[in-house]
């Protein structure tokens, strides 16, 4: 284990190095979260100073967590508060240059849009935390699975569908607002180890704790109430999941859901939520048949750990 946690170590601080040659300002993202806080804080001994950028709702738990992480590392910080207004005034904006309708997608794309409008302000490059959960096993349905083999190919899949999910949202948001975004847990280097640390390592403990050793190998870089924090989603911990009561209070009822899924019975929509950014979707596009046609989706299917194909699957 030992030699693990010291590539592991030595691995992610090269990923990040590397990626803080800039001709221009360069900053990072921080959620407060395990991976954005790793990644700033890497980030800042090797920088004389580091702009974080932070986003959520009054009183968020993210806010709460990036504000430790931006003192205990000393980083220039920077915040956002989230209010429902806005977040309804933007949602077409955001879903136009998202190009998705994907409930999960828009709702981690909304904090991720005003962070990177924040950003703008200040830098034209930013680090983000992106795909250690999916090379550590940072999503809760992974403690589902109880065979190693079948957690390591699926966090493999996982890895090889992100250009379809995740790496978009990030993608899009930041050039939406004409900064760069740099993923270094996505490092070539990065991804190989990955592949190499046995999977009884990423998730461990009693209760079951993920990314178990990425955590190991940092815990002496970051407070303990960071390098311990309990995973959540961006949309959770900024609060943008609490937020969506409001704002999409009274856009559909039942009924007008039912007519809006046989309109479009070729596209699976899991929820009211989904239609709506379904219809967002179709009024900010001249031609919307084109983007439905290479847009990414998370679909839900049952878990059972004896029919390794009934699991979370990404298609596009």
């Amino acid at each position: 284990m030992e030699d693990y946690i010291g590539k592991l170590r030595e691995t992610l601080e090269n990923a990040v190095v590397k990626r803080l040659m800039s001709d221009v300002p360069l900053g990072a993202f921080l959620s407060g979260g395990l991976d954005s806080s790793l990644i700033a804080a890497l980030a800042r001994k090797h920088m004389d100073q580091l702009h974080t950028f932070s986003v959520g709702i009054e009183g968020s738990r993210d806010l709460e967590a990036a504000r430790l992480v931006s003192k205990h590392i000393d980083s220039i910080h920077h915040e956002y508060i989230l209010t429902e207004q806005e977040a309804r005034e933007k949602l077409p904006e955001i879903i136009y240059y998202l190009e998705s309708f994907d409930q999960d997608l828009v709702r981690s794309a909304i904090p991720c849009y005003f962070t990177s409008r924040m950003a703008a302000d200040y830098v034209k490059v930013i680090l983000t935390g992106e795909g250690a959960d999916e090379l550590f096993g940072g999503y809760t349905y992974y403690k589902d699975i109880n065979d190693a083999d079948f957690l390591h190919r699926e966090l493999r899949r996982s890895v090889a569908s992100l250009h379809n999910i995740n790496l978009q949202r990030v993608d899009r948001m930041t050039m939406a607002h004409a900064i760069e975004g740099r993923v270094p847990f996505l490092d070539l280097s990065m991804i190989r180890l990955g592949q190499l640390i046995p999977p009884e390592m990423k998730i461990a403990g009693s209760p079951p704790i993920e990314k178990w050793i990425l955590r190991k190998a940092f815990e002496d870089l970051l407070p303990n109430e960071i390098i311990w924090r309990v995973k959540e989603q961006f949309d959770e911990g900024s609060g943008t999941v609490d937020m969506l009561d409001g704002l999409l209070k009274g856009v559909m009822g039942n009924t007008e859901m039912e007519n809006y899924r046989r309109r479009f019975s070729e596209t699976p929509l899991r929820s009211k939520e989904e239609c709506h950014y379904h219809r967002i979707l179709m009024e900010v596009f001249e031609n919307p048949e084109i983007v439905f046609s290479n847009t990414g989706r998370w679909s839900h299917r049952p878990f059972h750990t004896e029919r390794p194909k009934d699991v979370k699957e990404i298609t596009c």
